[in-house]
């Protein structure tokens, strides 16, 4: 990276944000530009799918196991760059004036001078290249159908900012999120199973939707930069006081839809335990709904958010993967 290729730094950067001289330590500069601090929610999204392939007898293949976390890591540190570089290409990330950083708002890497948007894009696409022989490679010792499943995940993630499809300029983000880390779940145990199975989707749902609760409660600090960018997120489309009814209704499907799979005896009794993180949730909720005006509040319920899915993940996996299932769950 030469200096003279990023851009100059705007006035009004947060001491917290990256700042130019990370340029001088290149390395650390890519890693962080891949936002690392936001990869757990795959890495758990391939913990539940382990788990369901283990809880209904699959033999675990450490190898595979491995290298399915690595290779979908990689894909969602590809994923977090492309979107940077998109969102820099529309303009939405410099009109971001209310950004709550490192929540939302981008990287920063291309506002504040640490990247180039020439270079952020080589760096985003070069990342998913190197998915590729990994995934080759899973679906040579798994079976074909990998190859589609990580197809589809790669489409969605690029799709989710990229033009001309841009999805979450379309309203369209938070089921393109919901949609792409239940193809991880469904990917980390076909790896295991070698076939398709209700299974993962069945319990990798309320998850998936956890995390793209996530994406829907970050639009609302980046409404007005987003809206003057004609970004048409969910929020902008809806409105704040219409969207964090919208986002209380998201979550109790995604808690509903655990307690029900578990009640009809599709998942583990134990699994239930996963439902206890809607305390979380409900207090991020009640957060947003007296502040969805006011950006500068939301701090809390962005943290409480994320708490939430992270936990949800964390003991949805570990229920599954030692429960007791009803019968056979496949």
């Amino acid at each position: 990276m030469s200096p003279s290729s990023a851009m100059p730094m705007p006035s009004s950067v947060s001491p917290s944000e990256p700042l130019p001289g990370l340029r001088a330590r290149p390395l650390l500069a890519l890693l962080l530009a891949t936002r690392p601090a936001f990869l757990g929610v795959t890495l758990l999204a391939c913990l539940i799918g382990l788990a369901t392939a283990h809880g209904n007898g699959v033999p675990v293949d450490m190898a595979k196991a491995v290298l399915t976390v690595l290779f979908a890591l990689l894909a969602h540190a590809g994923i977090n760059v492309l979107n940077d570089y998109y969102d820099a290409r529309s303009g939405a990330d410099a009109a971001n004036t209310e950004r709550l950083y490192p929540f939302t708002g981008g990287s920063r890497f291309i506002q504040n001078g640490v990247l180039s948007e020439a270079e952020t894009g080589r760096l985003g696409y070069a990342l998913l290249a190197l998915v590729v022989p990994a995934g080759l490679w899973l679906s040579l010792h798994s079976a074909p159908g990998l190859l589609l499943i990580g197809l589809a995940g790669l489409f969605l993630g690029w799709a989710y900012t990229a033009p001309p499809l841009a999805l979450v300029s379309r309203g369209l983000g938070e089921a393109a999120v919901a949609a792409g880390w239940l193809i991880v779940v469904t990917g980390a145990d076909f790896v295991q199973r070698g076939a398709f199975s209700a299974t993962p989707l069945v319990a990798g749902l309320s998850y998936a939707l956890l995390v793209a609760v996530i994406l829907f409660i970050n639009e609302f600090p980046d409404r007005r930069g987003d809206e003057a960018t004609g970004k048409r997120t969910l929020v902008v489309r809806l409105g704040p006081d219409n969207a964090k009814w919208a986002l209380l209704g998201l979550v109790l499907v995604a808690y509903a839809w655990l307690v029900l799979m578990v009640g009809r005896d599709r998942l583990p009794q134990g699994a239930a335990a996963a439902a206890m993180t809607l305390v979380f949730s409900f207090r991020a909720a009640r957060i947003l709904m007296a502040h969805a005006h006011e950006p500068a509040e939301l701090t809390p319920a962005l943290k409480l958010t994320l708490l939430a899915a992270h936990l949800h993940g964390l003991m949805l996996a570990a229920t599954l993967a030692y429960g007791r299932w009803p019968g056979n769950a496949s």
